[in-house]
Formats: structure tokens, sequence, C-alpha cells
């Protein structure tokens, strides 16, 4: 099967995305359209980054069709170990980052998906909708519970806590990117995976899904709770642990009752969810278009879609070269906008580099090579 190079620059978007929010200057020093860039790479590229995520799932699983009998052990298996890895990985780098990592929560997501990577996209949007409506409130009612004594005591015998501070607690209930409220967008990516994408009746009815998810659960928080609903509330937490001092993309879940009818990013509502898997359908569904019907523009954004084929190379590695900066004395203006579009063009460099040569990405070469005893699956 070719690749889906709409997909892929989907992926590409949403690695840019997260490195507006980790390089870029913070929203408060932005204004016009800088400003509306920033608050829209805020919450919705890693949402957007989720969402393909269980769509990469439904790519390993069988996308149209789910595989069976052999075939179908095997790729579970498959996705089991990319999971165990990417918790490795992510709590690794937690150590060093802090808790803004979100490869970890992404293991926790896919061992999650095994169970329903056989479901049909109508069932998938249905269990994706449902949780939407319901977690965001057992997520509040939880949390309420959770309190800081409960926390410290479960924490004390949490092996992943004691390594990274992002332990079983954060991964589930408290954490940036939180397995309750998270899930929803996998799920929904996976529903996205089932069906066929080039088809134009598949495209029109997924655009109109995806302007109507958004229009309805972003007016209606604003009608509730007024215009502050929308309000990005990334930058009032206190800046991320570890040695990588960069801004937050997101905070802990712990709202107040009244704050379940906002829709800011990253608030973890019901509202948020809705609107923001509307934009990550809109989003996936214009690149599928523009790369299907513009052949032109899709062969200038060839070295652009190389970084979408190799995103997990490209996050991590936003990471690491941004910690070894200030080891050759650089500086970066926190204000200033040439350090992030240094990196996004020294991404699509590498990215373009590096495929000319081979099919993958090194991170994702060798997380390839590790899912490989998956074969033994009998």
């Amino acid at each position: 099967m070719g690749r889906l190079v709409g997909v892929d620059l989907a992926r590409t978007l949403a690695v840019f995305g997260m490195y507006v929010v980790h390089i870029g200057p913070p929203l408060s020093a932005t204004d016009g359209v800088a400003s509306w860039v920033r608050y829209m790479a805020d919450g919705h590229s890693s949402v957007l980054f989720a969402t393909l995520a269980g769509f990469s799932v439904m790519l390993i699983a069988g996308r149209r069709e789910p595989k069976t009998g052999l075939a179908g052990r095997q790729a579970r298996a498959r996705i089991a170990i990319r999971a165990v890895v990417l918790l490795a990985l992510g709590t690794a780098m937690a150590m060093e980052y802090g808790g803004v990592i979100i490869l970890g929560f992404y293991g926790v997501y896919f061992l999650l998906a095994l169970p329903l990577v056989r479901l049909r996209a109508r069932t998938l949007a249905i269990v994706a909708l449902s949780l939407a409506l319901v977690t965001p409130q057992l997520a509040f009612a939880l949390n309420s519970l959770l309190t800081e004594s409960v926390r410290q005591s479960i924490n004390t015998y949490d092996p992943l806590h004691r390594l990274s501070e992002v332990g079983v607690l954060d991964l589930l209930f408290t954490g940036f990117y939180p397995t309750i409220t998270w899930i929803a967008f996998v799920i929904a990516g996976m529903a996205l995976a089932r069906l066929d994408l080039s088809q134009t009746a598949v495209q029109w009815r997924l655009a109109a899904l995806g302007a109507a998810l958004t229009v309805t659960a972003y007016g209606m928080s604003l009608l509730l709770a007024g215009k502050d609903a929308l309000r990005s509330t990334a930058e009032d937490g206190p800046a991320s642990a570890g040695s990588g001092s960069m801004p937050l993309d997101s905070g802990s879940f712990e709202p107040q009752v009244s704050s379940l009818l906002t829709a800011g990013p990253h608030s973890g509502t019901t509202f948020d969810i809705i609107g923001s898997v509307g934009v990550a359908i809109l989003v996936i569904v214009g690149a599928t278009v523009a790369m299907d019907r513009l052949p032109r523009l899709r062969r200038l954004a060839k070295p652009v879609i190389a970084v979408g084929t190799m995103s997990l190379t490209a996050y991590v590695g936003h990471f690491v070269i941004q910690g070894w900066l200030p080891w050759f004395g650089a500086t970066p203006d926190e204000e200033s906008w040439t350090t992030l579009l240094l990196f996004v063009l020294g991404a699509i460099v590498f990215a373009a580099t590096w495929s000319r040569f081979f099919r993958r990405g090194p991170l994702e070469y060798l997380l390839n090579a590790a899912t490989k005893p998956a074969k033994h699956i009998r």
C-alpha cells in the first residue's frame, strides 16, 4: 500500500505545531496573525498528533479491513511492543525534559486501543463520542478525590514516578495528556482510518462533520461560559521540570466545576475534546484533498512531507537539540520566531536528505526493528 501523503502532511503540521509551542514565543508575546498561529498550535497540535496516533494503530492492524488470524495476532503484538517501547522512551525523556513529553502517554493509548482494532468506523466513532461526553466529568470527580496526600501515597510506591515524576496517576488521570480524556482522540483517529479518504464523497462528509463539531462545541462553550471560554491556560502553570526549560504545552486537569463549560486548549472538557477533534478532522481532510488534487503542490511540498514520514525522529530531535543549545553558548531570544524557523528549516532539510537514502527515519527504523519479534507469534 502506498503512503497516505495527506496523512504524512498532517503529521508534519502536528510536529511543527509542537515546535511552535515548545520553541516559539509565548502567547503573551505575540499579536495579530502570530498570536492566532500560536493559539492554534497550543493544544491543537498535540491533539492532532494523538488523533494521528490512532490512525497509525489501524495502519498496523489493518486500515480498511482488520487483520485476522495469524496476521491479526502478529499485528496486535507489534502494537503492544510499540506501546512498551514508547512508554520506556517517554519515561527516559521525561527524566530530562519533564511531563510535557507525550510519548509515554502514547504507550498507554496504544495498549488501551488494542481491544478496539477490529471495530467498524461507525462503532469507533460512537465510542469516541461517548468517551468525550462522559470522561471529562469522570475525570473531574476522580481528581476531586485524589487529594495531595492520596497522590503522594500512591506515588511513593510507583516506580515510574520515582524515575521521572510521571507515574501511573499522571499517565491515566492527572498528567498533561491524561489517558482518561485523551483516549477519545486516539479512537477518533482509528475511526478515520477505517474510511476511504480518497473518495470525494467521504471527504465532503468529513469536512462537514469536522466543521459541525468545531462550530457546535466552541459555540456552545462561548454561549455557556462567556467570552473567556476559549482562553488558553498553557502559560498559567509553572515551567516544565528538568533541564529543558521550555514552555508547557498543557496543564494538569484540575478544573473547577464552572470550567467544565470552557473549551480552551487542554482544558480537557467535553467541549474541548469535541471541538479539537473537529479541528483535527479538518486538518487531515484538508491535507488529504490538497495532496490529491494539487499534484504540483504535492511535488513542491515533498521535503515538508518527509518530516511527517519520520515524525517520531522530528519530535524527539527538537527536544534533544534544544537541550544541547546551552552547551554551545546559544541563548535564543524567547520572544523571537528566529529559533523556531531555524528548527523548522533544519527538520525539513534533515528529513528530505535522509529520505533520499532510507525508507524510514532513524528512530522509526529502530522502532520497527523492535517489533520484529512479533513475527514469531503463532
